[in-house]
């Protein structure tokens, strides 16, 4: 049976480990010590997740060493990028489908590798004239590809969990703690590399190497979803795949638990709007109530017999509406890529993301060009300096955002009786009016302003679209759902970076004779260096591009309107249709009247 335990323990069994319970065996609370333990270790496993928008601080001295181009020092950030966002619909396939722990354990392998790998590079040539050879630069890009997918794969286990415990009134708040943890992460790690390693590149790697491995494991051991109590929404909430025994198909159809199991006669179940009840907790009844095993079968069996029987007079919109009170959306797969919900909020995720990447990616340019506006030379200790400040500001604002937005949505649900959905106008706005900071500023001094938008604006985006993906598409595949579209960012910050970079370019002055990189290497960090390659005409060197982000942004603004519109509609809808079946009682369903109850 060892053998058994190591394969529970690493998620590699039909049988996964049971989730936490209170001492007497029963479902903990809703503010009980497993649900706060979860949490917490979430939010650690977040904090360790995030370093790949730290990137920046130890780019420019890992491009000096290794003596390649800025080209070749953007395609490492890139594939950072790729291992992030490329990685989500296969992190979220697997969570799914085995729970969290297997994702911890591949994200401590991941990251453990990855920034050991670059930090090897970095020291291995030390000293070294000759840039990285072909192979040596294909081997660094696959090590930063591992570093971005490990750190997503232990952030989405992290998420599931967390959204799996605890209730609709709740998740909001709760999942925007640990996505405050992911944007805060480079904030966290550049200010120590900052105290305890001043000008240390390679200590700085050994803190990216261990500091972010080992959280993910510890994630693999306490994060784990817990259970909701039936009265907080146990029925519906939860996803089985991640504990529920796989059972062979020849056993009996009494001993199964069906997790779609419509209520209604299956004639009666509305499929295609993908609503389904959810007939158990994330964990077998049995392990929590006891006696739960027999009252399950029984009210399978007795679900069956009313299916059966001659009563199949209930309407269309009827099944409908008891779907929708009963149960939830479960939609996924090809169901999921023809959704108009799926398209509607992977656009406007596009927009909002790639204009806030493209900043976040460009910001270290646009301090560099207020700088050095009208002057022949300029520092590059100081340069550093600025650049950092926005690099922390955003961070800083980023983690505030997504603790914010978390509360707001949970405020316009559950208190306004407002769909989620529109906090995306706030959301859209709020990103709208970071890119009018932008376009405006054209002192040094006041681009925090607009850093500070952006990253309230950011961190909004990303704390609010995975409660999203709740309400869209159910909670039964949140990680896969939420994988496929958090590869949107990937398309509108390539779109929106190359703009900018190209715009940059064309108002660069050129000196044939040198390049910025060679500067770098024949001048001392806190030595003046000549302003050659750069373009000298301030916020004229790229502003023509927030003209572009300002336009895609009004566009998202008004899809978001449209989106919360919709959604307010549909649940006027619903509420109407629920009425009718339910009529003063809302808990006890209206069964037809020859029905043999």
């Amino acid at each position: 049976m060892a053998s058994e335990g190591l394969l529970r323990f690493f998620g590699l069994s039909n049988t996964l480990p049971t989730p936490p319970t209170t001492p007497g065996g029963g479902i903990p609370g809703i503010y009980s010590l497993p649900r706060l333990v979860c949490l917490l270790a979430s939010l650690l496993v977040a904090l360790a997740a995030g370093t790949n928008y730290v990137f920046s601080a130890y780019s420019p001295q890992l491009g000096e060493r290794l003596h390649i181009t800025h080209t070749q020092l953007n395609m490492v950030g890139l594939a950072g990028n790729i291992g992030v966002y490329g990685s989500g619909p296969l992190w979220g396939k697997l969570v799914d489908l085995r729970g969290p722990r297997l994702n911890h354990l591949l994200g401590f392998l991941f990251l453990l590798i990855g920034y050991s790998g670059i930090r090897s590079f970095y020291v291995s040539y030390e000293g070294e004239t000759e840039p990285i050879h072909t192979l040596g630069f294909a081997v660094l890009l696959v090590c930063s590809v591992l570093s971005g997918a490990g750190g997503n794969g232990g952030f989405m286990a992290a998420v599931n969990a967390t959204a799996k415990s605890f209730p609709d009134q709740l998740r909001g708040s709760a999942t925007a703690i640990v996505l405050s943890g992911f944007g805060l992460s480079a904030f966290l790690f550049s200010t120590l590399a900052h105290y305890a390693f001043p000008g240390n590149t390679g200590s700085f790697l050994l803190l990216l190497s261990l500091g972010t491995s080992f959280p993910m494991l510890i994630g693999a051991i306490f994060v784990r979803p817990v259970p909701l109590p039936m009265s907080e929404g146990g029925v519906g909430t939860l996803d089985t795949s991640a504990h529920e025994p796989l059972l062979s198909p020849n056993e009996p159809r009494s001993q199964r638990v069906n997790s779609s199991t419509a209520l209604i006669g299956d004639d009666d179940s509305d499929d295609d709007m993908g609503y389904t009840h959810r007939a158990e907790p994330t964990t077998p009844a049995a392990d929590y109530i006891p006696g739960a095993e027999s009252s399950l079968e029984l009210g399978v069996s007795r679900s069956m017999s009313r299916n059966r029987s001659e009563s199949r007079r209930s309407s269309a919109s009827r099944a409908k509406a008891s779907a929708m009170a009963l149960g939830q959306r479960d939609i996924s797969g090809k169901r999921l890529f023809l959704s108009l919900d799926f398209w509607t909020a992977t656009i406007v995720l596009s927009i909002l993301s790639g204009t806030g990447l493209m900043y976040i990616n460009n910001v270290g340019s646009m301090a560099q060009a207020l700088f050095t506006e009208g002057k022949d030379t300029y520092s590059e200790a100081e340069t550093a300096k600025q650049q950092a400040v926005q690099v922390s500001t955003i961070s800083v604002l980023n983690c505030s955002g997504r603790i914010i937005i978390g509360v707001l949505n949970d405020l316009a649900k559950n208190k306004f009786r407002l769909p989620r959905s529109t906090c995306l106008i706030l959301v859209a706005f709020m990103m709208l009016i970071s890119q009018f900071i932008a376009h405006g500023v054209d002192d040094l001094a006041h681009l925090w302003q607009a850093s500070s938008a952006l990253g309230i604006a950011y961190g909004a985006t990303f704390g609010l679209y995975p409660t999203l993906a709740i309400e869209w598409f159910g909670m039964p595949h949140l990680s896969e759902n939420w994988g496929w579209m958090s590869l949107s960012p990937v398309v509108g910050s390539n779109i929106f970076s190359l703009i900018f970079g190209r715009n940059l370019d064309a108002h660069e002055t050129h000196d044939p004779t040198t390049s910025a990189l060679l500067l770098l290497h024949r001048q001392k960090p806190d030595e003046d260096h000549v302003v050659k390659n750069l373009c000298k005409l301030g916020k004229g060197c790229y502003v023509d591009t927030f003209k572009l982000t300002i336009g895609a942004n009004i566009i998202a603004l008004i899809m978001s309107a449209y989106i919360a519109w919709r959604d307010w509609r549909r649940e006027q809808a619903s509420g109407e249709d629920e009425l009718e079946v339910f009529g003063n009682g809302r808990n006890n369903p209206v069964w037809d009247e020859d029905e043999d109850v």
